[in-house]
């Protein structure tokens, strides 16, 4: 195995010598907090045992207790942490994870799926050493059903680490894993368990690419769909380390910094733990997905000794690299090519409402809404349970027989978000997204996002309905509208998606070539030119030809289309290619981010929120409510909850379909 850590052996090692300076630096009153810090982190862990066999030696005194007792907060668990064994560290952290009230199952999940056969060894060997009990006793208790089974299989340590892979079993495995999930209705979890749970990882690899081609989604995908909670973020967690232990980490890292405070534990276990693995790669998977370095992350999100301790961990700031890495380039190759296999299968969270009785319904609602006050459970009940085609017939339903329109008496019922929120639902999808296109412009400024959203990720159809409703409804076409209200490129590219005119059908191999080549030299030129020959392209083929577009682009050039975005444009317009990359990689995943950053922090863009959960909620809300789990280790119901009250929240959250 090669090593890619940031720490190694110091060079002329003196652990007496150390010992003295540890000693020296914790003397007397105040201790020297930068003598111990610079020492500790530029020792490898073998090398800190003899430090603390040394210190023993020499001052009849224990390391460790002394610089627990010098030392405070997350600094003092970080050096402590950083001097004891791996095996001793991850078995502190499995045996923190269960004991007391509650249990840290993210902390069982990271640790279990990540740790080769030796480590999983020599940790199950020190907890039994440091607490006297079994560690697979102790889990069991602490934990049940299939997520228990799965973490004490791993506990075993037997995957198959022979690097033998035999091409009928692949096959096999990709067709038991298929019949166990997708093909079925209810799931063999004992089949997944025991595939995901013992196979090498080099046949895992090419288990996955057989099942892509049967099922034509991604074993992630089929997880997501088939399995839920610890169970399920367990599973994902062990497939993402087969596939890139350093991009499960990275993604950690990420998670333990981003929002209102800091997972410290989190971010210590994982600096530590790889600091002498694969730190470098983790690194450069970072600045692949965030755009950022994980220095400037930590730099930004922590302070003090405890942050400068980090930094010497991680052992760089790749940003001033400002180059792309090679390696990184390959997984971005990977990653493209995995979103242009992939078909996945969008599932909605609204659906037709059986024995639907469309005179009923429109009965029941004039009821609610008569006399004094109005019923808003009965309207909710009504409204948010039934598909957008039955609200058409409800509404006709109610002019027919009560001779009223049932819109105005909607909104004359019912206020704020609600109302826009009911409103919004009663729309046709066409009515609805010229609705929002129309808010989007009116008043003075104008919501760009908004504008890029609607228009990124309609599909011709969908654009040539709602370009007629917008006819109808405001007597101009939005052609019009969108001319008048933006300028420059940013105003061609929204001109030229209103069209509704993307090719649409598979990749076509030499013309997705030649694009890749065209986009690599239109890089290298003036900004204005290189703008325009990315809208040529990035606004005109269909998202599978950009998928393999994309892909070969990485090929050519050793740089990600993401990155060059970011990198070479600017403020509407690099949003408006951005979204078009990310709805071609993963649009529910897009849709996530975007509910994300409506909600996070103070105040919430209810516009944004209403748009999305109504035209998603029929299409692929449930696949952007999964993503959404996996992005921000919380649900979109919890988020919801949280963020927003009464009917408003109420109806979000029948929407919403369920929490993960």
């Amino acid at each position: 195995m090669v090593f890619r850590g940031t720490i190694t052996d110091a060079p002329d090692f003196d652990p007496t010598a150390d010992a003295e300076a540890l000693y020296n630096a914790m003397k007397g009153i105040g201790s020297d907090k930068d003598a111990i810090l610079d020492l500790v982190t530029s020792r490898s862990n073998a090398q800190r045992q003899e430090v603390i066999a040394a210190y023993k030696c020499s001052f009849g005194k224990d390391l460790i207790d002394d610089l627990k007792y010098e030392l405070t907060g997350k600094f003092e668990r970080l050096i402590v942490s950083l001097m004891r064994t791996p095996a001793y560290h991850d078995a502190k952290e499995i045996h923190d994870a269960i004991k007391g009230v509650g249990t840290n199952e993210r902390c069982l999940i990271e640790v279990l799926a990540s740790r080769n056969n030796t480590q999983m060894h020599a940790m199950v060997a020190a907890y039994k050493d440091a607490y006297g009990s079994d560690m697979e006793e102790d889990v069991i208790m602490d934990t049940s059903g299939h997520f228990k089974k799965m973490l004490v299989v791993l506990l075993q340590g037997t995957r198959d680490e022979s690097g033998v892979v035999d091409a009928d079993l692949v096959e096999q495995d990709a067709q038991d894993l298929y019949a166990a999930g997708e093909e079925q209705w209810g799931t063999d979890e004992a089949k997944f368990i025991m595939i995901l749970g013992n196979r090498s990882v080099t046949h895992l690899h090419m288990v996955f690419e057989a099942y892509e081609k049967i099922a034509e989604t991604t074993i992630e995908d089929s997880i997501k769909g088939e399995l839920s909670g610890d169970f399920e973020r367990l599973m994902l967690a062990v497939v993402q380390c087969i596939r890139s232990v350093p991009m499960f980490f990275a993604k950690r890292l990420y998670k333990s910094m981003k929002g209102l405070g800091t997972a410290d534990n989190t971010l210590i276990r994982i600096m530590i733990s790889r600091s002498e693995i694969d730190m470098l790669d983790i690194r450069e998977c970072f600045r692949l997905i965030y755009e950022k370095s994980l220095y400037n992350m930590i730099k930004d999100d922590t302070s003090g000794d405890y942050k400068r301790t980090l930094l010497n961990l991680c052992g760089g700031d790749d940003d001033l690299a400002g180059e792309f890495f090679p390696e990184a380039a390959q997984i971005a190759y990977k990653m493209w090519e995995l979103s242009s296999m992939t078909k996945v299968q969008l599932r909605p969270t609204v659906r037709p409402a059986p024995n639907f009785d469309p005179a009923a319904d429109a009965q029941a609602l004039r009821k609610a809404m008569k006399g004094f006050g109005t019923d808003e459970d009965a309207i909710i009940d009504i409204v948010a349970q039934r598909s957008n085609a039955q609200r058409q017939e409800i509404r006709q339903a109610f002019k027919s027989l009560l001779g009223r329109d049932l819109m105005k008496d909607l909104k004359s019922e019912l206020s704020k978000n609600l109302e826009r929120l009911i409103i919004g639902l009663m729309l046709t999808p066409a009515e609805f997204d010229a609705k929002m296109m129309r808010k989007a412009m009116e008043g003075a400024g104008t919501d760009e996002h908004a504008l890029i959203e609607i228009l990124v990720t309609r599909s011709n159809e969908e654009i040539h309905a709602m370009n007629a409703a917008y006819q109808a409804g405001y007597k101009k076409s939005l052609e019009e509208a969108i001319q008048s209200d933006t300028s420059g490129h940013f105003c061609r590219i929204l001109v030229s998606l209103v069209q509704g005119a993307r090719e649409e059908g598979p990749a076509d191999v030499e013309r997705a070539n030649e694009d890749a080549q065209e986009l690599a030299d239109a890089c290298n030129a003036e900004s204005d030119d290189m703008e325009m020959k990315f809208m040529s392209i990035l606004c005109t083929r269909s998202f599978p030809h950009l998928r393999r577009v994309f892909q070969e682009f990485v090929r050519r050039s050793n740089k990600d289309i993401e990155q060059i975005i970011k990198k070479e444009m600017s403020g509407d317009v690099k949003n408006a290619f951005y979204a078009i990359v990310r709805s071609v990689k993963n649009q529910p995943s897009y849709f996530a981010d975007r509910l994300y950053k409506a909600m996070k922090g103070l105040g919430t863009d209810d516009r944004a929120l209403i748009r999305i959960m109504v035209s998603r909620s029929e299409i692929d809300l449930f696949n952007v409510r999964k993503e959404f789990k996996e992005t921000q280790d919380t649900s979109l119901h919890e988020f919801i909850q949280g963020d927003t009250s009464g009917d408003y929240r109420k109806t979000l959250l029948v929407l919403c379909g369920g929490e993960d």
